[in-house]
Protein backbone atom coordinates (compact mmCIF):
# COMPACT_ATOMS: atom_id res chain seq x y z
CA UNK A 1 0.00 0.00 0.00
CA UNK A 2 0.90 3.19 -1.06
CA UNK A 3 0.00 6.52 0.55
CA UNK A 4 0.00 10.02 -0.48
CA UNK A 5 -0.27 13.35 1.89
CA UNK A 6 -1.79 16.76 0.89
CA UNK A 7 0.18 19.18 2.46
CA UNK A 8 0.57 23.17 2.41
CA UNK A 9 -1.50 26.24 4.02
CA UNK A 10 -4.86 26.88 4.04
CA UNK A 11 -7.54 27.10 0.95
CA UNK A 12 -5.00 25.60 -1.52
CA UNK A 13 -7.53 22.77 -2.53
CA UNK A 14 -6.12 20.30 -0.93
CA UNK A 15 -9.25 18.92 0.68
CA UNK A 16 -11.22 19.54 -2.97
CA UNK A 17 -8.26 17.39 -4.73
CA UNK A 18 -8.65 14.39 -2.26
CA UNK A 19 -12.46 13.92 -2.86
CA UNK A 20 -11.73 14.09 -6.85
CA UNK A 21 -8.85 11.59 -6.91
CA UNK A 22 -10.58 8.62 -7.25
CA UNK A 23 -8.50 6.82 -4.34
CA UNK A 24 -9.15 6.36 -0.88
CA UNK A 25 -8.54 8.69 0.92
CA UNK A 26 -9.29 9.94 4.90
CA UNK A 27 -10.28 13.66 5.51
CA UNK A 28 -8.97 16.50 7.66
CA UNK A 29 -9.62 15.36 11.45
CA UNK A 30 -8.71 19.32 12.53
CA UNK A 31 -11.37 20.61 10.53
CA UNK A 32 -14.10 18.42 12.47
CA UNK A 33 -12.18 18.80 15.78
CA UNK A 34 -12.37 22.86 15.24
CA UNK A 35 -15.89 22.49 13.93
CA UNK A 36 -17.09 20.91 17.00
CA UNK A 37 -14.38 22.61 19.95
CA UNK A 38 -14.43 26.30 18.53
CA UNK A 39 -10.84 27.22 17.07
CA UNK A 40 -9.38 29.03 20.26
CA UNK A 41 -6.49 26.55 19.66
CA UNK A 42 -3.84 25.46 22.43
CA UNK A 43 -1.33 23.26 22.44
CA UNK A 44 -3.27 20.33 23.89
CA UNK A 45 -6.06 20.67 21.03
CA UNK A 46 -2.64 20.26 18.63
CA UNK A 47 -1.89 17.14 20.32
CA UNK A 48 -5.63 16.03 20.32
CA UNK A 49 -6.21 16.58 16.52
CA UNK A 50 -2.74 14.84 15.42
CA UNK A 51 -3.86 11.88 17.55
CA UNK A 52 -7.21 11.86 16.03
CA UNK A 53 -5.62 12.05 12.50
CA UNK A 54 -3.43 9.16 12.99
CA UNK A 55 -6.27 6.70 14.68
CA UNK A 56 -8.08 7.86 11.06
CA UNK A 57 -5.18 7.13 9.31
CA UNK A 58 -4.75 3.46 10.71
CA UNK A 59 -8.12 2.85 10.41
CA UNK A 60 -8.20 3.51 6.67
CA UNK A 61 -4.87 1.73 6.53
CA UNK A 62 -6.39 -1.57 8.05
CA UNK A 63 -8.63 -1.91 4.70
CA UNK A 64 -5.27 -1.85 2.89
CA UNK A 65 -6.36 0.10 -0.37
CA UNK A 66 -3.34 0.26 -3.29
CA UNK A 67 -3.52 3.92 -2.38
CA UNK A 68 -4.43 6.06 0.34
CA UNK A 69 -4.17 9.64 0.25
CA UNK A 70 -4.24 11.53 2.88
CA UNK A 71 -6.15 15.17 3.49
CA UNK A 72 -3.31 15.62 6.27
CA UNK A 73 -1.04 14.45 8.99
CA UNK A 74 1.08 15.16 12.03
CA UNK A 75 3.40 17.18 9.90
CA UNK A 76 1.09 19.74 8.59
CA UNK A 77 0.06 19.60 12.63
CA UNK A 78 3.73 20.80 12.80
CA UNK A 79 3.34 23.59 10.87
CA UNK A 80 0.18 24.36 12.99
CA UNK A 81 2.36 24.28 15.93
CA UNK A 82 5.29 26.95 14.79
CA UNK A 83 2.62 29.42 13.54
CA UNK A 84 0.60 29.22 16.60
CA UNK A 85 3.36 29.09 19.36
CA UNK A 86 6.56 29.31 17.52
CA UNK A 87 8.01 25.80 18.34
CA UNK A 88 6.79 22.37 17.37
CA UNK A 89 6.20 19.70 20.22
CA UNK A 90 8.40 16.56 19.26
CA UNK A 91 6.22 14.25 19.46
CA UNK A 92 4.29 15.59 15.57
CA UNK A 93 7.70 14.49 14.16
CA UNK A 94 7.54 11.12 15.38
CA UNK A 95 4.18 9.82 13.72
CA UNK A 96 4.74 7.71 10.41
CA UNK A 97 5.24 9.62 7.58
CA UNK A 98 3.66 9.27 3.79
CA UNK A 99 5.45 7.60 0.80
CA UNK A 100 5.13 11.01 -1.22
CA UNK A 101 3.98 14.25 0.01
CA UNK A 102 2.00 16.57 -2.74
CA UNK A 103 3.29 20.99 -1.43
CA UNK A 104 0.52 23.40 -2.33
CA UNK A 105 1.25 26.66 -3.78
CA UNK A 106 -0.55 29.46 -1.55
CA UNK A 107 -1.11 30.72 -5.04
CA UNK A 108 -4.57 30.31 -5.46
CA UNK A 109 -7.54 33.30 -3.91
CA UNK A 110 -7.81 32.07 -0.23
CA UNK A 111 -11.42 31.49 0.96
CA UNK A 112 -12.89 31.96 4.82
CA UNK A 113 -14.85 29.19 5.71
CA UNK A 114 -14.73 29.85 9.68
CA UNK A 115 -11.86 27.32 10.55
CA UNK A 116 -9.63 28.85 8.82
CA UNK A 117 -6.91 31.42 9.99
CA UNK A 118 -4.26 32.81 7.94
CA UNK A 119 -5.60 34.66 5.16
CA UNK A 120 -3.78 37.76 4.71
CA UNK A 121 -0.58 37.75 2.47
CA UNK A 122 2.28 37.86 4.67
CA UNK A 123 0.69 35.64 7.04
CA UNK A 124 -0.89 33.01 4.08
CA UNK A 125 2.84 33.40 3.28
CA UNK A 126 4.47 32.57 6.61
CA UNK A 127 2.07 29.57 6.84
CA UNK A 128 3.27 27.69 3.47
CA UNK A 129 6.74 28.78 4.27
CA UNK A 130 6.65 26.61 7.57
CA UNK A 131 4.53 23.75 6.01
CA UNK A 132 7.76 22.81 3.74
CA UNK A 133 10.24 23.43 6.60
CA UNK A 134 8.54 20.58 8.29
CA UNK A 135 8.48 18.33 5.46
CA UNK A 136 12.33 19.53 4.88
CA UNK A 137 12.94 18.90 8.51
CA UNK A 138 11.19 15.03 8.36
CA UNK A 139 13.21 14.48 5.18
CA UNK A 140 10.51 13.18 3.03
CA UNK A 141 9.93 12.97 -0.04
CA UNK A 142 7.76 15.75 -1.75
CA UNK A 143 6.48 17.42 -5.23
CA UNK A 144 5.43 21.11 -5.39
CA UNK A 145 1.37 21.47 -6.78
CA UNK A 146 0.98 24.97 -8.06
CA UNK A 147 -1.08 26.63 -10.68
CA UNK A 148 -4.76 27.25 -11.50
CA UNK A 149 -7.63 24.46 -9.79
CA UNK A 150 -7.12 22.02 -12.98
CA UNK A 151 -3.12 21.95 -13.01
CA UNK A 152 -3.20 21.28 -9.58
CA UNK A 153 -5.23 18.51 -10.11
CA UNK A 154 -2.97 17.32 -13.74
CA UNK A 155 0.30 17.44 -11.30
CA UNK A 156 -1.23 15.35 -8.73
CA UNK A 157 -2.75 12.95 -10.59
CA UNK A 158 1.31 13.03 -12.63
CA UNK A 159 2.89 12.92 -9.32
CA UNK A 160 0.84 9.87 -8.29
CA UNK A 161 1.34 7.67 -11.14
CA UNK A 162 4.92 8.13 -10.64
CA UNK A 163 4.93 6.34 -7.29
CA UNK A 164 6.45 3.17 -8.83
CA UNK A 165 9.40 5.24 -9.56
CA UNK A 166 12.41 5.95 -6.40
CA UNK A 167 11.92 9.32 -4.50
CA UNK A 168 14.42 11.86 -3.13
CA UNK A 169 13.60 14.79 -1.00
CA UNK A 170 13.07 18.08 -2.69
CA UNK A 171 15.96 20.53 -2.63
CA UNK A 172 15.22 23.95 -1.29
Amino acid sequence: MMTVCLHGAESTGKSTLARKLGHAWVPEYGRTYCERNGTELRRGDLLAIAEGQAAANRAAMAMRPPLLVLDTDQLMTAAWAMMLFGEVPQVLMEYPKADLYLLFAPDVPWRPDGTRFFGEPAQRARFAALAEEMLVRAEVPFRRIAGSWDEREAQARAAISRLAVPLRPCAR
